[in-house]
């Protein structure tokens, strides 16, 4: 971590009358590091440069390690390709926080009988990150786990084995049994 900006890659002038401006750290160049951390290099880049590359651009720099390629391929099934490797946390969606969950239990050797407990998983996703998504809960179901998922998206839905619908309203207005069964049997209802 840089002593400079505190790992921040970033510092604050304050300035008399206007409010405090963001400067990229002289000591770091943004990169957050250390200047020991920024000297070592693999394949010519540095650490810096390595937590810059997102999950999809780091799976064939790092095909020498399967371990890393494993954990980067759960990421990109997950629909995470897109987050670079060194993002804070902080700046991740509760979705993207589960998906990153859901990848980390991907990549560790399933026993078959965990109950997950997912809501609304697919909040802010695209149709095709959608798919991606369902694939993953299929293949956690198949290994013979259990998914309880809370969810209002359709396609996911419709993918269910069972399902509890609750209401009629939200929050004081909900938590009535509404409907259960399969979403054939829901389909009519």
């Amino acid at each position: 971590m840089c002593q400079t900006c505190q790992g921040h890659g970033t510092r604050l002038i304050q300035l008399q009358f206007l409010p405090p401006v963001k400067i990229t750290c002289e000591a770091c160049h943004g990169f957050r590091l250390n200047p020991l951390s920024l000297t070592v290099e693999y394949k010519g880049k540095h650490l810096g440069h390595v937590l810059q590359m997102t999950a999809l651009e780091a799976r064939p720099f790092f095909d020498a390690f399967p371990k890393i390629v494993k954990i980067l391929d759960t990421l990109i099934a997950v629909g995470l390709d897109y987050l670079q490797l060194g993002q804070e946390v902080a700046s991740l969606s509760g979705g993207e926080q589960q998906r990153i969950r859901l990848s980390r239990e991907l990549s560790r050797r399933s026993s078959g009988k965990t109950l997950y407990l997912l809501d609304e998983p697919t909040v802010g996703l695209h149709s095709d990150d959608i798919v991606k998504l369902l694939k993953i809960f299929h293949q956690l179901v198949d290994r013979g786990n259990t998914l309880v998922i809370i969810e209002h998206n359709l396609d996911v839905i419709k993918n269910a084995d069972y399902l509890f619908d609750l209401g009629p309203g939200a929050g004081l207005a909900g938590g009535q049994l509404i409907a259960e069964g399969t979403p054939e049997e829901l389909k009519s209802n």
